[in-house]
């Protein structure tokens, strides 16, 4: 929703929703089933292929900005559900705002060579050292909620720094993200992290800021229950990073 649907008033998933990076500005696409602005010409298998794979219809690549490579963990039953809801929305016409790059990074074919150095496509793997609890924390937090792509820092050519997931640091916009392992979530209850994913609100008084509130607003706050401990759960059973440096 957020991704995809441009600001003050934009016609839910039709994109033209700014994501300004190091490498350019970033407009979301139109997802709506609209036949010749949106995805509505779009097969089962060309989903399942951009989300699994990173590639357009016509084979070549995406960019990365779009978080194929979280996505590509989720589930063949959840991917099908994704399909028969995004078919289901409004169509909506509005052409795709072409993105706004900085040389070389417009080029599509060039995301080939980022692939193979930071992309593993494949299903969610279980950790057999974690509960089943913690691992469906994992998978909402690895693939569905795809929240490394804003909370694992990046190297120099926006590969993510795995050795530092979910540690923090500079994310999109520039802003700084918080770490979500250990180090800092310990200062933090259950219930007050619960709180915190339903309605914003923190120990402190404070509230999140505009980007987490959508994703509080459009994601977190609709998980179930058990959903909510899973996703803690796994958060809690991470290696505890040091935070980025300022």
């Amino acid at each position: 929703m957020a991704c995809h649907t441009q600001e003050n008033g934009g016609a839910p998933y039709a994109g033209g929703r700014a994501l300004k990076t190091p490498f350019g500005t970033f407009y979301g696409p139109n997802i709506t089933p609209d036949a010749d602005t949106g995805i509505g010409r779009w097969t089962e298998s060309d989903f399942i292929r951009a989300m699994r794979q990173g590639d357009r219809p016509d084979g070549s690549n995406y960019f990365p900005a779009f978080p194929y490579p979280s996505f590509t963990r989720i589930t063949d039953s959840d991917l099908s559900d994704l399909w028969a809801y995004l078919r289901s929305v409004a169509p909506t016409r509005r052409v795709s705002q072409p993105h706004d790059l900085h040389f070389p990074f417009g080029w599509r074919f060039a995301v080939t060579a980022w692939k193979w150095l930071f992309f593993k496509p494949g299903g969610y793997a279980a950790n057999p050292q974690l509960s089943s609890v913690e691992n469906r924390g994992g998978y909402l937090v690895r693939a569905l909620g795809h929240c490394g792509e804003c909370h694992t820092p990046r190297n120099a050519l926006g590969g993510p720094q795995r050795n530092r997931y979910l540690a923090g640091g500079k994310g999109p916009f520039g802003k700084n993200v918080p770490n979500l392992t250990p180090t800092r979530l310990k200062k933090w209850t259950d219930a007050e992290l619960k709180e915190f994913l339903k309605t914003g609100a923190t120990p402190d008084g404070d509230a999140a800021d505009e980007t987490m509130d959508e994703v509080i607003r459009n994601t977190t706050s609709r998980l179930t229950p058990e959903d909510l401990s899973a996703v803690i759960a796994y958060l809690r059973s991470l290696p505890a990073l040091e935070n980025e440096p300022r």
